[in-house]
């Protein structure tokens, strides 16, 4: 589980090379608001509410101390970050996460929070969670991604 996390992780790391700043805050299609950036800062502070607060108990680190779970908050100030800071940001979130699990223990044991307000839950299901969650934002990445590639000039029809 930790390697198939692992490999969407760099995903969206590697979504963010070539990217500009303008870029990276820029709404690229028309149907959404989501941005590379608003994906990247939803993403890091996702990897820092499951594994940081709800596995592990613990206080939120910055920049989520005063907004906590306001997951809207990630999305809509993402414009106000440069790409350089949203990798960096990622990467410590990630960071934290692996040794949040690592010093966790057995895949079984139960996380310190309730998640959704309900009941805690293992480590096991949080990894699975995260996996997905990661995976679908990968391929919104891919999407926005598409849309800065220049199309090909059409082919020469016979005449």
């Amino acid at each position: 589980m930790l390697q198939f996390l692992d490999e969407h992780r760099a995903m969206v790391l590697a979504a963010l090379d070539g990217v500009d700043d303008r870029t990276a805050a820029a709404r690229l299609l028309p149907a959404t608001d989501m941005t590379v950036g608003g994906i990247v800062k939803h993403l890091a502070h996702m990897e820092d509410l499951w594994f940081t607060h709800i596995l592990l108990g613990a206080d939120f680190p910055e920049p989520w101390t005063s907004v906590g779970t306001d997951e809207a908050w990630a999305w809509a100030s993402a414009g106000d970050d440069s790409v350089d800071s949203l990798r960096g940001l990622y990467a410590s979130a990630c960071a934290r996460s692996r040794a949040a699990v690592a010093g966790f223990g057995a895949l079984d044991g139960r996380a310190a929070l309730p998640s959704f307000g309900k009941a805690p839950v293992s480590l096991r299901w949080m990894l699975v969670q995260m996996i997905r969650e990661t995976a679908q934002h990968c391929g919104h990445l891919d999407l926005l991604r598409d849309t800065l590639r220049t199309p090909d000039p059409p082919a020469a029809q016979p005449g």
